[in-house]
């Protein structure tokens, strides 16, 4: 919660400094690969963390590790996170250094969490091991852009980083959206069963490598010429039929009926998210067959990672911080107004990246991250680390 706080809050600084008010903020890294990254390894790994050592050891069926086992490997990661961000304004070797902090981190919270898998015997390890693949792919993409900062190399660095966003957390978000979404919905609304098919979760994660592809095969740019047409038409085919997929998957796991529950609705409505990103993503590949350049990449990306990835994380961290401190399963009112907040920033963050579009949009967008985003974290970091609130043990 603190990575998260604070990047939100230095956002808004940069946003100032660019659009508002100079504040002379000096860089020693890119402000976007500064942003970038920290946003897809900063805080979401963290939370990882407190998910799968808790509700992986009950799926593997093994013995939970000690929370102190924890510490070590989360605050080399949070201080890794810090240091990067103060490094972007001194020296690009201070950043080099936080990320190899995190890395660190990182990597032996893969280690450990591979541990647990193969102490298990439990029938169904599919989705776990899935997990434990997408960790690996994350340490190698954070370890591929720290080479690529002190190899001077941005353009990889960048590339890195968006195959941790598509190779590591959006595999682990889909890979749990499949196991958990049915389950916390046909536990909530009766009418609804628990639907997950194998096959769901290939084509999801089919759909997250193919973008890991696409990746580096922009990484230096879209490519030219008639290879560049074929392949802007191609990955807009993949994307279009794969975000229509997700949303079909949606309203087959209950979207409508979950509705009238604000915390199911909270998860199904961040998963729509996916497939609007990937339609976005699609449009804009065809788009750009026609205007000969990308007309909303920015916005498909901040669909996914601010739509998706950002509703997801509030809805079920909110869950589990709640089902952890002995509190009812519930958004409350305060919770419910600050989704809907991210939902309108979301939008805000969207309509920014058309061309010609107001440069207040992409700051009014950062603000409201940066509200929503303390103010949700605050009040459960006044939650952590004291008793349940029910008495019982935990």
């Amino acid at each position: 919660m603190g990575v998260l706080v604070t990047a939100g809050i230095w956002w808004v600084l940069v946003q100032v400094d660019r659009a508002v008010w100079p504040l002379g903020l000096a860089w020693a890294v890119s402000p976007t690969l500064l942003h970038a990254s920290v946003m897809v390894f900063g805080f979401i790994p963290l939370f990882f963390a407190g998910f799968l050592f808790t509700a992986g050891p009950r799926w593997l069926g093994v013995q939970p590790l000690d929370a102190q086992a924890l510490v070590q490997p989360l605050v080399l990661q949070a201080t890794g996170w810090l240091i990067w961000l103060a490094g972007g304004h001194i020296h690009v070797w201070l950043s080099v250094a936080g990320l190899l902090l995190a890395l660190a981190g990182l990597g032996q919270m893969v280690v450990k969490f591979g541990r647990l898998v193969a102490a298990s015997t439990a029938e169904d390890r599919l989705h776990v091991r899935v997990i434990l693949w997408a960790g690996r792919v994350g340490c190698i993409s954070l370890g591929g852009s720290a080479l690529a900062l002190l190899l001077d190399a941005p353009d990889a660095a960048r590339a890195f980083v968006l195959t941790g966003l598509w190779g590591f957390v959006v595999v682990t978000y889909v890979t749990v959206a499949h196991r958990m979404i049915p389950f916390f919905t046909s536990s909530a609304v009766p009418m609804v069963s628990t639907w997950r098919p194998f096959w769901v979760l290939w084509a999801l994660l089919a759909a997250a490598i193919f973008q890991v592809l696409a990746v580096w095969v922009e990484w230096r740019g879209p490519p030219g010429g008639s290879w560049g047409t074929a392949w802007a038409a191609v990955r807009g085919l993949v994307e279009l039929a794969a975000g229509g997929v997700v949303i079909w998957l949606a309203v087959a796991w209950g979207l409508v009926q979950s509705l009238k529950i604000r915390l199911l609705a909270m998860l199904h409505i961040g998963f729509v998210w996916l497939g609007l990103a990937l339609l976005l993503g699609g449009a804009t590949q065809w788009l750009s067959l026609i205007v000969g350049q990308p007309v909303l990449s920015l916005g498909a990306l901040h669909a996914l990672t601010m739509g998706y990835l950002g509703s997801l994380m509030l809805a079920m961290v909110t869950r589990v911080s709640c089902g952890h401190s002995g509190r009812a399963l519930v958004a409350d009112n305060f919770v419910w107004a600050l989704f809907w907040l991210l939902q309108l920033a979301t939008v805000l963050r969207i309509a920014g990246a058309v061309q010609a579009a107001p440069g207040g949009l992409i700051a009014g967008a950062a603000v409201l991250w940066a509200l929503v985003m303390p103010l949700w974290g605050w009040r459960h970091m006044g939650w952590y680390g004291r008793l349940r609130i029910d008495g019982k043990s935990g």
